[in-house]
């Protein structure tokens, strides 16, 4: 019983991770592309 509870208790924290990592993802692409169109406007 313990070890079940430790391992759902492991894959939750992986979950937030994983979702973690994709906002990470998101930010650094929309910021990406907000600098891409602020050089290319700036031209």
């Amino acid at each position: 019983m313990q070890s079940r509870r430790l391992s759902s208790n492991e894959s939750g924290l992986r979950r937030r991770c994983v979702m973690m990592v994709k906002q990470q993802r998101t930010r650094f692409y929309i910021l990406r592309r907000c600098v891409s169109m602020l050089l290319c406007w700036h031209d």
